[in-house]
């Protein structure tokens, strides 16, 4: 339903804002606007989208826990996607989520509302449990010496 409700009301805004900015500076001005915006937003995008990967590169080399990255990723991206988009109000939010302050109140905001219900990771080395999916089994090596050459036999020649 807020998907729907978006869709209708974010256009008219941008329609509503093209018609009272392009009465009061002209249209050609506007459309200038418009596309420097759009310039000017296509670098901020790239330069925060390169610091948010090597965030992220960072938090992955250190085993730290990832989500305020991918957030921050997840973010820019959605602003690069409202920059290009022509318009002075969808260039407000997408200028808006360019700035680390808006982007972590954002995520604290989201982080909020949801709810995880669990998450755990297992060490490398650390003995698994138990459970219905748990199928076990022998196995032994063979020396390579006493490897046999040529075909296996469970496939046709």
């Amino acid at each position: 339903m807020w998907l729907l409700i978006a869709f209708i009301l974010v256009p008219l805004i941008e329609i509503g804002l093209f018609i009272q900015v392009g009465g009061v500076i002209g249209l050609w001005p506007t459309l200038l606007i418009v596309l420097l915006t759009a310039v000017l937003g296509t670098w901020l995008v790239r330069a925060q989208g390169a610091l948010a990967m090597s965030q992220l590169r960072g938090s992955f080399s250190q085993q730290t826990d990832p989500t305020e990255p991918l957030a921050h990723g997840a973010m820019i991206l959605i602003a690069g996607v409202l920059l290009l988009t022509p318009g002075f109000f969808t260039d407000a939010l997408g200028f808006a989520l360019l700035t680390p302050p808006f982007r972590r109140a954002a995520f604290a905001y989201l982080r909020k509302r949801v709810n995880v219900q669990s998450f755990s990771t297992t060490p490398q080395g650390a003995p698994r449990t138990r459970g219905p999916t748990t199928i076990e089994g022998d196995y032994h090596e063979i020396p390579p010496e006493d490897t046999p050459r040529g075909p296996s036999g469970w496939t046709r020649d």
